[in-house]
Order: C-alpha cells, then sequence, then structure tokens
C-alpha cells in the first residue's frame, strides 16, 4: 500500500509557480530519431521519468551511446545505417510508446530483436502496429497469442513502401510506419480517422529525412501539468501557474474540456522550439459545471479523461464522456479503474464500453477512498488528487507507478501548499 507520505492533503488553497517534466512523448521521439541521426543531438528539457529512461536504455543496447546530466541529454547518433544487433532482449519497462515506435524502426534493422517489458507492458496488444509493419517486411517470429509482449522480430532492407489507412487515430502507430518508412523503397504515407498527436511529424520536419543533429528542447508535459491545474481546480481558492508547458494543438483537448466546464486558462509567454509551441499555463479555482465529451475532442484529451472524471466528480451537474475506448488497451483498463477509484471515494458513476457518466456534486460529502492503481501512473495521481479534499485515511496501492511519467508529482503538490496526510 502507499505510505502515509504519498497521500498529501490541502490544508488551505493551492498557490505559486512550477514546473514539470519534459513531455514524455516528445522525449521518446527526441531519444529515437537523435539515435538516427549521423552526429551528436543535444537534447533539453528531457524527462527522468522511467519511460524516457526505458527508452535511452534500449538504444544502448542498440550502440547509441546517451549521456545524461538532469534534464540534458547528448544522443550520439549512428545514422540510418548504424545500429547494431542487441545481445539480450530489449526491455520497454511499462512504455508502450518505447516498445511500438521500436517496432517501426527495428522493420528496418538487418538483425532479429525481443523486445520485452513489465507485467502492464505485456498486456497491452501490438497487433495493430504489427500488421502494417508486417506488410512492409517486418517478420514476427515469436508473440505470445500472436499479439502480446514477450515478441521476437526480424527485420528487413530495405522494406516495402506503404500507404496506409488507419482504422484508430494512433500516434504510436502512425509513428512507426513513418520511422519504417525512412528505410523503405516508395512512398510511406498514414491516412487517419482523426488527427493523433503529430510530434513525430514535427521532428521530422525539423531534423529532415534523413536526420541531420540539431538540437532538440522538450517542452513540459501537458499531460503532467494537467494533474497540477487540475488539483488547483479541485481545491478552492487556488491559484497556480505551470511554466513552459507544451501546447501542441493535437495535445490541447484537456485544456478545452476544462473550460468548457467553466475554468479558465490563460496562455502566457508562448515559445516554439523545433516546431513544438509552448506557453505558461495559468489557472484559479472556480465552480466546474458539467460537460459532454466525445468524438474528436475525446481523442484530444484521451490520456487526461481519467482527470477529466476526477475533475467532473466536484464539478455541478453530470459529465458524459464518450468514444473513449482506446482507454481498455492502456497500462490498465482506464474506463474501469477509473469508475472503481471515484466509487471508493462516494461518487455515482456509470461505465460504459466507451466511456463513463460521472453524476457530479461540489456539495457531496466524499469518504477516503482505497483505490489499487494496478501499475497505472494516472489512476495513481487522479487518486491522490482526490485524496487532497477527501476525509483522512485513504489509502492507494500502487502510487510508485508515478515515476513513470512525473517522479516530482509529490514534490510539486508540496511546493504549491500540500502537506502530508495525518496518519
Amino acid at each position: 500500500m502507499s505510505t502515509s507520505a504519498d497521500i498529501l492533503t490541502a490544508p488551505g488553497p493551492l498557490t505559486g509557480r512550477a514546473r514539470v517534466p519534459g513531455d514524455k512523448s516528445i522525449g521518446h521521439r527526441a531519444l529515437m530519431l537523435g539515435a538516427l541521426c549521423d552526429g551528436v543531438v543535444e537534447v533539453t528539457g528531457l524527462s527522468d521519468g522511467e519511460d524516457n529512461l526505458s527508452t535511452a536504455r534500449v538504444f544502448g543496447q542498440l550502440g547509441v551511446r546517451v549521456e545524461r546530466d538532469g534534464d540534458r541529454a547528448r544522443v550520439h547518433g549512428v545514422g540510418l545505417d548504424g545500429l547494431r544487433a542487441p545481445a539480450a532482449p530489449l526491455d520497454c519497462g511499462n512504455s508502450g510508446t518505447t516498445m511500438r515506435i521500436l517496432l517501426g524502426i527495428l522493420a528496418g534493422q538487418p538483425f532479429e530483436a525481443t523486445l520485452v517489458g513489465d507485467h502492464s507492458l505485456t498486456r497491452r496488444p501490438m497487433r495493430r502496429v504489427l500488421e502494417p509493419l508486417g506488410r512492409m517486411g517486418l517478420t514476427v517470429l515469436a508473440a505470445r497469442d500472436g499479439t502480446y509482449p514477450p515478441l521476437t522480430v526480424r527485420g528487413a532492407r530495405p522494406l516495402q513502401g506503404l500507404v496506409y489507412a488507419s482504422p484508430i487515430a494512433s500516434a504510436q502507430v502512425k509513428s512507426a510506419i513513418l520511422l519504417a518508412g525512412l528505410w523503405a523503397d516508395g512512398e510511406t504515407r498514414v491516412d487517419e480517422p482523426g488527427l493523433s498527436r503529430d510530434h513525430t511529424e514535427r521532428m521530422l520536419a525539423w531534423l529532415g529525412t534523413p536526420p541531420a543533429a540539431r538540437p532538440i528542447h522538450v517542452p513540459g508535459d501537458l499531460s503532467s501539468a494537467a494533474f497540477l491545474l487540475g488539483a488547483a481546480l479541485l481545491v478552492p481558492g487556488s491559484d497556480v501557474v505551470i511554466e513552459d508547458v507544451g501546447v501542441n494543438p493535437t495535445r490541447t483537448g484537456f485544456l478545452d474540456i476544462v473550460e468548457a466546464m467553466g475554468a479558465s486558462v490563460e496562455r502566457t509567454a508562448p515559445r516554439e522550439k523545433n516546431h513544438e509551441p509552448a506557453a505558461d499555463l495559468a489557472v484559479r479555482w472556480r465552480e466546474l459545471r458539467g460537460v459532454e465529451v466525445a468524438g474528436e475532442l475525446a481523442l484530444r484529451a484521451l490520456d487526461e479523461l481519467p482527470l477529466v472524471a476526477t475533475l467532473a466528480a466536484r464539478a455541478r451537474g453530470v459529465t458524459r464522456i464518450r468514444d473513449a475506448r482506446e482507454l481498455r488497451v492502456k497500462e490498465s483498463d482506464r474506463i474501469a479503474q477509473t469508475a472503481r477509484m471515484l466509487r471508493s471515494f462516494g461518487v455515482p458513476v456509470d461505465e460504459h464500453e466507451d466511456g463513463l457518466t460521472v453524476h457530479g456534486d461540489p456539495d457531496r460529502a466524499l469518504t477516503p477512498g482505497d483505490i489499487d492503481a494496478d501499475g497505472d501512473h494516472r489512476i495513481a495521481m487522479c487518486a491522490n488528487l482526490m485524496a487532497l479534499i477527501a476525509p483522512a485515511g485513504t489509502s492507494i496501492a500502487g502510487a510508485a507507478s508515478i515515476a513513470t511519467s512525473f517522479p516530482s508529482f509529490h514534490a510539486c503538490l508540496r511546493g504549491l501548499g500540500a502537506v502530508d496526510a495525518p496518519r
């Protein structure tokens, strides 16, 4: 179980300024594309979360030297032809992004590799990536039930270019195919039913094809910043600013949703580096109202939807979240886990195949929660936010998973005024 030091409460409003770790999605791509450059790539703002560490470790096994110094890294790129066969399985840890995009790179390598991960990752299906990559030339030599890790694959060179009509909007699928296209003959293109995150396209535009060594800055992770903004929207009287946060339009669905709920998130000091926009985000507490979230908006806020449901618990009225079936195959079944988590605090929630209905009430008396996050960092953080405003006694199993994306989560909340809950 989580220790009392892991559970925070808010004795008063949260106030002040904070910085969050670098965007792990951009960090993954900075390390991967940096490895494929011919020369040294200087990366700033890189997260020290376990997911990005997994990517750096895997590329070390593939012959790429990555030197870390705090949030900076020097990636000694080996070019498109310089990766070498690993001597041991490539451990992707908890990072589905690492495994799925790495498969696209391995598709173009003339050697075999085995990919493994932790308990959570071994439950995440890979068929959606393996199928199109197989059409390009990747051979799957071994996979549990044909789709789950551990996976053993053999690449080929050259690959066959592919024009792929993706049945889902997925940045991981799209990125894997586009990166495989670096070793393919002919055109490689991905058409999506909706616009998924476009960090890979932006970075390829910055570095060129083949990629050339240029500096890369990783802005603060909007998904992490969202939890601090969410804390401010749960604790009355709060007023916080999160500095240097990425505001890529494919990622700002959460900001659009909370503004529809009645919040005001001000963007100041706008800037752009390596084609990625960023800004400081300021929010003040105000009472929220229930909303409808579906379609393209749900896609742009997919990772933050458990947090939206958490905020909806204290909004006035009903919040309906739909078109989010993809949440079922994340680090956990996030639809089921979010519903269980909120119910443990006394919040009525209806679970649907593709989403949730949350019956919000800012005046409802909460109960202490008892949650097993099942290794899912976002569920653990949502439970921590509810604990800020719930009576003492909450317990959270699996809170250590927060380190995969936001190791400084508790420190940031303490810096804004949260304190350890009484024992």
